[in-house]
C-alpha cells in the first residue's frame, strides 16, 4: 500500500466530514488492478460518542451499488450465454409490459435509464412481492417517450432483477457470480445476523418504526424481500474493492467472469442520448459527477443513496471505494454532496 501520508488531504476531507456531521461512519479503499493502495476507517457507527469505532471490516448497506455489482454483471453474463439480448424487447420477458408506447423498449434501454419510466415510486405502500410490483410498474404511465432522454430509474432496475430472477433467485445468482470472481463472502444480499454488530446503522425509519441495522434501507427492496435489482446488497469496502480489481483485470485482458469486450460495451456512454452520462448500468464521468474533476473521461462508476460510491478509472488503472451511512439518523442530511467530489479530487492528487 502507499503510505497514509500520500492521502493525507483525502483523509482530512473525510475526517472533517465526520466532525461536521455529514455522516458518522466511513471506510475508504483505493487500489489498482493488483492490490489495495490505501484503506482506512473513519468515525463511529453512529453519532453517539459511545458507539463502536468503525473498522475496515464494517458492513454497509450498499444501496444502488447493487445495480452495478449484481444486476449489471449478471446481465452481462446472460448476454454472453445467449439467454437474453440487449435488444430484446422487455415485453418478451415480462408479458405485462404492454402498450403501443412501450413495445419498443429494450433491455438496453432499461440499463441506460432511457426506457421512459419514472425514477421512483413508493410502491411499497401498496405492493408486496414480485407479482404486485411487476403489475404496478407495468401499469405506470411512461414519463417521457423512450430514448428521448435519460432519467435514472429504480423502477427499470427492479424489472431487470425480475428478468434475471428465473429458476434461481437473484441472491443465489449473485453468490455464484461472487464465487466466479474469487471474492470474499463479505458482500451479499440479506446479511446474516452475525454481521449485525459490525454493521453501520442507516435510518431511524418512520415507516418501519425502528433503527435499521442489517435490514435494507430502501423500502421497495424491503417489500420485495430484501433482494432486488436496484438495491439490497451489504458489504465491506474491501469486498467492493475486490469487485473493482476484477473489472480492471478484465480490462487488462485477463480471464474473468465475463469478456473484456462485453465489459467495454457496458461502460461506454450511450451516444444516442445527447447530454446524458449513462452507459449500461454504469454512470460515466462528467465535470459535475460525484467523482470530482480529476478522473479521466473514461472513468465509470455509481453511487448509492445510503452514502456509498464506487468509481473506476481505466486510464489511471485505479478504483476508489467510499462507503458511508450518511442517511443516519435521517436521509434529510445531504452534506455528502459536497464531500464526494472534494474527496475524489484529493485522492487523485494523492495518487500523483
Amino acid at each position: 500500500m502507499l503510505s497514509r501520508a500520500s492521502f493525507a488531504r483525502a483523509a482530512g476531507v473525510l475526517a472533517a466530514a465526520v466532525r461536521t456531521g455529514a455522516f458518522p461512519a466511513a471506510v475508504v479503499e483505493v487500489g489498482d488492478a493488483t492490490r489495495p493502495l490505501w484503506r482506512e476507517p473513519f468515525g463511529r457507527l453512529t453519532f453517539d460518542p459511545a458507539a463502536p469505532a468503525v473498522t475496515n471490516d464494517t458492513i454497509f448497506d450498499l444501496a444502488s451499488l447493487t445495480k452495478v455489482l449484481a444486476t449489471t454483471p449478471l446481465l452481462m453474463q446472460q448476454c454472453e450465454r445467449g439467454s437474453l439480448g440487449l435488444d430484446d424487447a422487455v415485453r418478451d420477458h415480462i408479458p405485462a409490459w404492454s402498450g403501443a408506447d412501450r413495445q419498443s423498449v429494450t433491455i438496453r434501454d432499461l440499463l441506460a435509464h432511457c426506457g421512459g419510466l419514472a425514477g421512483y415510486r413508493p410502491l411499497y405502500e401498496t405492493c408486496r412481492g414480485r407479482a404486485e410490483f411487476e403489475a404496478a410498474i407495468c401499469r405506470e404511465p411512461l414519463d417521457y417517450p423512450p430514448r428521448t432522454t435519460s432519467v435514472y430509474s429504480d423502477l427499470g432496475f427492479i424489472l431487470l432483477g425480475f428478468i434475471l430472477d428465473g429458476g434461481s433467485s437473484l441472491a443465489a445468482r449473485f453468490d455464484a457470480l461472487r464465487a466466479q470472481m474469487g471474492a470474499a463472502e463479505d458482500i451479499q444480499f440479506m446479511p446474516p445476523r452475525a454481521w449485525s454488530a459490525r454493521t453501520a446503522p442507516t435510518e431511524i425509519d418512520p415507516w418501519r418504526g425502528r433503527l435499521l441495522v442489517g435490514e435494507v434501507h430502501d423500502e421497495n427492496a424491503y417489500a420485495l424481500g430484501g433482494a432486488a435489482g436496484h438495491a439490497g446488497l451489504f458489504g465491506t469496502a474491501a469486498a467492493v474493492g475486490e469487485h473493482a480489481r476484477h473489472l480492471l483485470q478484465v480490462l487488462d485482458g485477463k480471464t474473468g467472469a465475463f469478456r473484456r469486450g462485453t465489459l467495454e460495451l457496458f461502460i461506454t456512454r450511450r451516444a444516442d442520448i445527447a447530454g446524458r452520462s449513462r452507459a449500461l448500468g454504469w454512470d460515466t464521468m462528467l465535470p459535475s459527477s460525484s467523482c470530482g474533476h480529476r478522473l479521466s473521461p473514461r472513468a465509470f462508476g455509481h453511487t448509492g443513496f445510503t452514502g456509498t460510491s464506487l468509481w473506476i478509472d481505466p486510464d489511471r488503472r485505479v478504483y476508489i471505494v467510499l462507503l458511508t451511512n450518511r442517511v443516519h439518523p435521517s436521509r434529510a442530511n445531504e452534506a455528502i454532496r459536497e464531500v464526494r467530489p472534494a474527496f475524489h479530487d484529493a485522492v487523485v492528487e494523492g495518487l500523483g
